[in-house]
């Protein structure tokens, strides 16, 4: 029989095993950098904008004529021509001149702000009057206010976000080096197990597991790569498991991880190389017989075959290994939320137990009712918003307590 360890214990001891890094870095043109982080630290070359420029569509002034201005006391400017957009504004500004200019236009030599239009009249065909002061700098953007030539834009391993790829864009970088995907090979198991397009018979059910797991990875920035159904032969899944072994950074075997004569993921983790097998068995559930080992630099893990035991056991021990190689597209922050729970749950003390939970409003709080169903069932995962967990030494979660609750996507809207 298995030994079971507390999830922080048992992810100890993979990482002592484990390089400091699971990763490596690609050259990515910029249009593929959404989601990805940097492997490297990005500097400007240039100054940004590189020019100053108008935030307004207005006149360009020098501030000191503006001085006094005000709704009986209009300040008079001769307005001199207009800043082409998209061009060198040439002509300069003198004493008492104006120049008509669009937002984003480039302020012309001697001005030093923007008057905006709405605080002006026009007076006769070449002048108007402002009714209203500006101070220098107002409505504009300075040569080097967006960025300054040498200076530091993000730091090594910053998530890219949409914004991020717009600020790249206005430097002129094309191509970033980012840290390349973990690819994680995934392998079922099982005799009862069949692809998902054919029909199952009595005793046989399609394989679940593949695809959600597949959806898993890609979810926390890996890169899956799936090896099909094994059946329960231990030859026959040596040569799979040695082939993604050898083919992906990390390998998953879906089933076969429990007691058994027929299981052999164990046995044959053992035999693929040191160190080999490091656990054999989690404090919780469901998700109770999994194993963890590590061959050469590479993590192994076999995950329960229980669907929903497989999709938790992921998020404990296999995302954190995505994440710590920096590829996670979702902030886990951002899904997660406190609630209350409507009912109370019984939980045996020495392992931690999670729970599927739905959200719901009520009279202002955020309330988690329980998705309660038999082993095995499917339904209950998809109906449910998240999980909540009861910890190790608990004896379960009174109702009316306040919990975090790990939501499974970020769609729920609170």
């Amino acid at each position: 029989m298995f030994t079971v360890l507390p999830v922080p214990e048992a992810r100890s001891l993979l990482a002592a095993l484990l390089p400091q890094e699971l990763r490596r870095s690609e050259p990515v043109t910029l249009l593929r950098c959404l989601g990805r982080r940097l492997a490297q630290a990005v500097y400007s070359r240039e100054n940004v904008p590189g020019f100053a420029r108008s935030t307004v569509d207005g006149y360009a002034v020098r501030a000191a004529d503006t001085f006094g201005a005000g709704e009986g006391a209009p300040a008079y400017f001769s307005v001199t021509g207009e800043v082409p957009m998209g061009a060198r504004a040439e002509q300069g500004i003198a004493l008492g001149e104006a120049m008509r200019i669009s937002t984003g236009g480039m302020l012309p030599p001697g001005s030093n702000a923007v008057l905006m239009i709405e605080h002006t009249e026009i007076i006769g065909s070449e002048g108007i009057e402002a009714y209203r002061p500006v101070g220098p700098g107002e409505n504009v953007i300075y040569a080097d206010e967006d960025a300054r030539a040498g200076d530091e834009l993000f730091p090594a391993n910053h998530l890219l976000r949409p914004q991020d790829i717009g600020y790249l864009a206005a430097v002129g970088e094309l191509e970033l080096e980012v840290f390349a995907p973990l690819r994680v090979g995934i392998v079922s198991t099982g005799d009862e197990i069949i692809p998902v397009e054919e029909r199952p018979t009595p005793g046989l059910v399609r394989d679940v597991n593949s695809y959600s797991l597949y959806s898993q990875v890609q979810q926390w920035g890996g890169a899956p790569v799936l090896y099909g159904v094994v059946r329960d032969d231990p030859g026959t899944l040596a040569l799979k498991l040695r082939q993604a072994y050898e083919e992906t950074d990390l390998v998953l075997v879906s089933g076969g991880s429990s007691v058994g004569a027929r299981d052999h993921t164990t046995e044959n983790i053992a035999r693929m190389g040191a160190p080999g097998l490091v656990f054999h068995g989690l404090a919780v559930k469901p998700g109770k017989p999994t194993l963890g080992g590590v061959i050469g630099r590479k993590p192994i893990f076999g995950l329960p075959g229980h669907p929903a035991a497989a999709l938790i056991v992921f998020d404990l021990m296999v995302a954190p290994l995505l994440k710590f190689g920096g590829y996670s597209r979702i902030q886990p922050d951002a899904l997660r939320v406190r609630a209350l729970v409507s009912r109370s749950l019984a939980s045996a003390p020495g392992r931690e137990e999670y729970f599927r939970v739905r959200l719901r409003r009520r009279q202002g709080s955020l309330w988690a009712d329980p998705v309660l169903g038999k082993s095995g069932l499917l339904k209950p995962m998809v109906e449910a918003d998240g999980l909540i967990r009861a910890p190790l030494e608990s004896e379960g979660i009174a109702a009316g307590a306040e919990v975090e609750v790990v939501l499974f996507g970020t769609d729920y809207v609170l």
